[in-house]
């Protein structure tokens, strides 16, 4: 059983809170080109026949939907989230959906996943490794649960390169946002994950990260002028 900690119960709550508005918050803090982010990252993933892939901070599913529109019926995802709230949001969705089948979502938080080594073929997390109070533990524990050759592909916010660019992309986050999620949900959810973006590691340092958590051929893709990046790794 993982005991959380003090913080890790804290993100817990905060979630729990935006559960039902979590979906326009992505599409807030992504200015709408979230859905398009996800596509890309699954295209990095291997999709196989009779396949298991592990969708980890799983959310509302939106990243579990995408993996299984996208891929063979034989193919199992399971979805984990370490927030009741947000499975709830996520099984009423898969629930609508074709896929209701093939989707399982699981209570667990990345950083102690109840999954035996070796059995998934792809793990991915979207927008949720910098919510994870112990990153290193969690990218130990997205490793072990990957089959050999196996994938993972994460992708998460980052800071724009551009000078000019970051300036108006940290006006927004810091200023508009909390202003918006105020008129719309809690300020302090709104202004806590705009906040955990900024400082969230660069791409170096992170894809330093997932080397030492056991990860090879690290590689990393900006996209949209960096305000998003996807980071695949391969088990050896």
């Amino acid at each position: 059983m993982f005991n959380l900690s003090e913080k890790g119960r804290g993100i817990r709550e905060m979630f729990d809170t935006i559960a039902p508005r979590y979906d326009l918050l992505n599409r807030l803090l992504s200015l709408g080109i979230d859905r398009r982010w996800r596509t890309f990252a699954v295209g990095k993933l291997h999709l196989p026949e009779q396949g298991r892939i592990l969708d980890v901070a799983t959310g509302t599913g939106d990243v579990a939907l995408e993996i299984a529109s996208r891929s063979p019926d034989s193919l199992t995802i399971v979805g984990a989230d370490l927030t009741p709230g947000m499975l709830r949001v996520g099984q009423e969705k898969v629930d609508r959906s074709p896929y209701r089948d093939r989707i399982v979502l699981v209570n667990a938080p990345c950083e102690s996943m109840p999954h035996p080594d070796g059995q998934f073929d792809g793990v991915t997390i979207a927008f949720g490794i910098r919510n994870v109070v112990d990153r290193t533990a969690g990218l130990r524990e997205m490793c072990r649960v990957l089959k050999p050759a196996g994938r993972a592909v994460i992708l998460e916010f980052s800071n724009p390169r551009s000078r000019l660019f970051k300036a108006l992309y940290n006006f927004y986050f810091r200023r508009v946002l909390p202003w918006i999620g105020g008129l719309l949900s809690t300020r302090s959810a709104y202004q806590y994950l705009p906040d955990s973006v900024l400082e969230f590691p660069d791409q170096e340092t992170f894809k330093k990260m997932m080397g030492d958590a056991g990860f090879t051929e690290v590689v990393h893709h900006d996209l949209t002028f960096g305000i998003a990046t996807v980071y695949v790794g391969v088990k050896p």
